[in-house]
């Protein structure tokens, strides 16, 4: 089976050139999914992977704007369309420098399996563009937005594609987007998720990825007999994902000590507690400052300045119980797993999308460490944007205890799935192969009952 693997790389990488995140995703599924291939000869008959691995549809799109000295700027949007065999396509937006065609298929490959795990109607896409908010005016964004959504309309919609926020793209913008999308349709439809509560939002949306990365590391430690209590934890970045892991820890007794941004991290031997997370959610959410303040605002904290050239990251460095790595996609890698490792970190669960490099992932399996993978861990998320499109649906509003309720048991529900397809396997505690084998089980199905289309 391996030589289909390196055969079906091989025609990836040709027909995908320089775009090593996806080359990376697609080659972590297809060596975990092997296994099912042997099982269910009629997915390699009918080439199930080969189809998911393309994409269904893909967008490119200019977005021009004028900034607030009336300069024309002009960007490129995307929007990835990959799998709708189970719902429509469903997946963030993201707004960053860094943001390229290879990058969105990275991600909207991963979402395929993601949603596949939540146990909801819904297909996997991303989309976004290489915009940086940071340091834009308020109206400078809102300009771009509305341009970025007079092409985006013509693409997505409540039955079709419901996009979300990921990097760069949060309740400010997303506001932005509704209000161009509802003037441009003329109706007032679930087409974006993360909206305002008063608008057609969920409650708990924003925490959900956060959240239910913690449920899901506790599910992990259950099957050990152990929970979160006085647990020490590593968390990075300083965004959405991470405020709330931060939040949900406090609220199992765990003592969460770093957070980070793309300036540096902030190491808290004291413990990262409510006052000085409500500071964090107040500098990150409304002065969008930098987290290197934090450490000139308490004492007994030590900031660390970010060196793009050093071979690791001293964050994960820190002797610490559990991970929580809620910033970017490869931000772990060997000589940072290792270290992880080294300094007794046996819990790591991700709140970003693939932020261990392949290197850390097997570091982590070969020490049998409980290691959740983002398309497991971090799909509380997308679950939750789920359940904000059956509540705009049904003209309904949940409380905060319902959808917190409903998001745990869908955590619980998935990480239940993962482990026993892991068991049924052959692999108990792989929860890589189990996620993935999982996921793409789900949507084989699917596609096998739809014909080829």
């Amino acid at each position: 089976m391996s030589r289909y693997v390196d055969e079906l790389m091989a025609d990836v990488v040709a027909k995908n050139p320089g775009e090593p995140e996806f080359h990376q995703a697609v080659r972590e599924v297809a060596e975990s999914v092997e296994l099912a291939l042997e099982r269910h000869p009629e997915y390699r008959k009918e080439k199930i992977l080969e189809r998911i691995i393309e994409p269904e549809r893909v967008i490119i799109f200019r977005v021009p704007w004028v900034d607030d000295r009336g300069e024309i700027q002009v960007n490129r949007g995307y929007r990835v369309e990959m799998n709708s065999a189970i719902g429509p396509y469903k997946g963030g937006l993201r707004f960053h420098p860094t943001v390229y065609l290879g990058l969105l298929k990275f991600l909207a490959f991963e979402q395929v399996f993601k949603n596949a795990l939540t146990t909801l109607p819904l297909g996997g896409g991303k989309g976004g563009a290489n915009f940086d908010p940071k340091g834009k005016s308020d109206a400078e964004v809102m300009r771009f937005c509305q341009s970025f959504m007079t092409e985006l309309q013509r693409h997505i919609g409540q039955f079709t594609d419901v996009p979300a926020g990921d990097i760069g793209v949060g309740s400010r913008e997303i506001g932005y987007l509704f209000g161009q999308y509802k003037r441009i349709r003329n109706e007032f439809t679930g087409v974006l998720t993360g909206k305002g509560v008063d608008w057609g939002g969920s409650l708990i949306r924003p925490e959900a990825t956060g959240y239910g990365a913690v449920y899901f590391a506790e599910e992990m430690l259950e099957t050990r007999g152990e929970t979160l209590e006085g647990k020490v934890c590593l968390v990075s970045g300083s965004g959405n994902v991470a405020q709330y892991t931060v939040e949900k820890l406090l609220d199992y007794g765990a003592k969460p000590i770093t957070l980070s941004d793309s300036n540096g991290f902030i190491h808290d031997p004291a413990g990262i507690d409510r006052e000085k997370l409500a500071f964090v959610m107040e500098l990150k959410n409304v002065k969008r400052g930098r987290i290197r303040e934090y450490a000139e605002r308490f004492p007994g904290v030590t900031y660390v300045e970010a060196d793009p050239k050093a071979d690791h990251n001293p964050l994960w460095d820190i002797p610490a119980d559990c991970a929580f790595p809620s910033a970017t996609q490869n931000e772990i890698n060997g000589k940072d797993a290792a270290n992880l490792l080294n300094n007794g970190v046996y819990v790591v669960s991700e709140g970003a999308n693939m932020p261990s490099t392949p290197d850390a992932v097997d570091q982590f399996l070969s020490a049998g460490i409980l290691y959740g993978p983002g398309k497991a861990a971090n799909a509380g998320g997308v679950a939750t944007s789920g359940l904000e499109m059956s509540q705009n649906a049904l003209r309904l509003a949940w409380t905060r205890e319902e959808v917190d309720a409903r998001l745990h048991s869908i955590m619980k529900a998935i990480h239940k799935t993962v482990r026993e397809t892991a068991e049924d396997y052959g692999q108990p505690g792989n929860y890589v192969l189990g996620a993935n084998i999982a996921g793409f089980v789900k949507v084989a199905e699917a596609m096998l009952d739809q014909g080829v289309v």
